[in-house]
């Protein structure tokens, strides 16, 4: 697993007001950042554990405010189960749509407060995150551009909740989407399908990089299904779309 230090960077755990309570996050920024852009990092389903975190200091090397907040945290810890179909119907099924928008809502606020500008807003997410990154786009219109790492469009996982492409019509910002050829679980025609309804809705700044002979989570450098060359062409495209559209 990579392992990016904290050198030049305030980093470490935090926790952010929401609706009813609070919630615990981990945010990472230059040392003295003020007014910085802001990334919103979206953990995989396995929840906020170190890879994410990494992501964080990853992007706040880049110059960046980068959050990410426990989504989880009211349902359970998902580091308590070993395999994925518990995980989903334990946790991850019961975590619907409208509680990740109010948190992502209140890390972005919190951001805003320390050290982030409220104006230059980016969202990011892999895996399960990867498709919260469409949803958030669609619902949060301040949000200036996306990285979705192989987020289903086609689906969704709690009951009553839309896929992306329901609501592809709402999104207005520049998004890029990292996807591997060879991930079983996103079928390249819901890609289609989502190329389509973007065009659609007069979204014409949304890209698509396909990576051939490439498996679901190429970028996560702790699991087998990492692809070194895959992850570091997608990381530099990623940091290119922020510093992009995020300036």
């Amino acid at each position: 697993m990579i392992i990016t230090d904290t050198q030049g960077l305030t980093a470490g755990d935090v926790t952010i007001p929401v609706r009813v309570g609070e919630i615990p996050a981990y945010r990472a920024l230059p040392l003295g950042g003020s007014e910085l852009a802001t990334v919103l990092v979206v953990q995989e389903i396995f929840g906020l554990h170190e890879y994410i975190k990494d992501v964080c200091r990853r992007f706040a090397k880049a110059g960046f405010l980068a959050i990410a907040p426990e989504l989880y945290a009211r349902q359970g810890d998902a580091s308590k189960h070993s395999d994925i179909p518990t995980l989903i119907g334990e946790i991850v099924s019961k975590v619907s749509d409208a509680q990740v928008m109010g948190d992502l809502d209140a890390a972005a606020s919190w951001a805003a407060g320390n050290g982030g500008s409220a104006a230059r807003l980016g969202v990011t997410g892999f895996c399960w995150g990867g498709r919260i990154v469409w949803m958030y786009a669609a619902h949060n219109p301040v949000v200036k551009a996306g990285v979705a790492w192989y987020g289903p469009v086609a689906r969704a996982y709690c009951a009553g909740d839309r896929s992306a492409i329901d609501v592809a019509d709402r999104i207005k910002a520049p998004m890029l989407g990292l996807y591997g050829a060879d991930d079983a679980g996103i079928p390249p025609d819901t890609l289609e399908r989502m190329r389509a309804a973007l065009k659609a809705a007069g979204n014409a700044r949304s890209e698509f990089v396909i990576y051939p002979g490439t498996p679901h989570a190429f970028h996560a450098d702790y699991r087998p299904s990492y692809r070194k060359e895959a992850a570091e062409d997608g990381w530099a495209h990623a940091l290119m779309w922020f510093q992009k559209h995020l300036a």
